[in-house]
């Protein structure tokens, strides 16, 4: 047995045993990832007894869904795929208040009527306080967090702990899918390798009988 064909033995028992590692570590994701799923959806199961089935169903939808998790997928050198889960706060939305724009209101039709009684040139006009208080800068709208855009708010303010219970359970299936596919995208390419070993294992093993065969004779 020469040194190459010592050598791609080496390689080869390498990439098999990083092979079956993998597909133990993918088959405890899997079992995970089902076993998620399920506590999720008995979860929600209960949520509905509680709460009736109108009540917990595409009925509760928000009008407006943004996506709260985005999936980002890339490909490394080695030729595996790389997923990343991206999480974003619930939207912000701008809440302005109704009085500073009633006053706002009054304020220009304070500024209408004196500019009429200039033009009319009454001899008795003094500035009103709304003059003064029309160059004063209006206060800033308030910026709170949207709450609405939580999607367990669709179903209530008080919603029971089951339902919650269904969130947490499927928001980790979600990172937990993304694990999954990175791992079944590894073990296709340690099994492409562990093939492309093999190949030369075997041309090795070949090489050296040519070798043999040339020295006896």
């Amino acid at each position: 047995m020469g040194p190459s064909e010592k050598e791609a033995c080496v390689l080869l028992d390498t990439r098999l045993l990083a092979f079956m590692d993998q597909l133990e570590i993918l088959e405890e994701k899997r079992e995970r990832l089902n076993s998620l799923i399920e506590q999720g959806w008995f979860s929600m199961t209960k949520a509905r007894y509680s709460m009736g089935n109108k009540q917990v169903s595409a009925l509760q939808y928000g009008s407006e869904m943004q996506p709260l998790v985005r999936v980002h997928t890339s490909t490394l050198d080695n030729g595996k795929a790389e997923f990343q889960i991206e999480r974003t706060a619930p939207g912000e939305r701008t809440v302005e208040d109704i009085g500073p724009k009633d006053t706002g209101g009054l304020r220009r039709r304070t500024h209408f009527t004196e500019e009429v009684v200039k033009a009319e040139g009454y001899q008795g006009y003094q500035p009103s306080a709304g003059t003064e208080a029309e160059k004063e800068p209006l206060p800033s709208s308030k910026v709170e967090p949207d709450l609405q855009q939580d999607p367990i708010r669709w179903f209530g303010i008080l919603v029971p702990q089951t339902l919650r219970q269904a969130q947490v359970s499927f928001r980790q299936v979600v990172e937990l899918s993304a694990e999954v596919a990175a791992l079944q995208s590894a073990v296709l390419t340690t099994r492409e390798q562990l093939q492309l070993q093999m190949k030369l294992k075997r041309r090795s093993q070949n090489e050296g009988q040519k070798e043999g065969q040339k020295d006896s004779d």
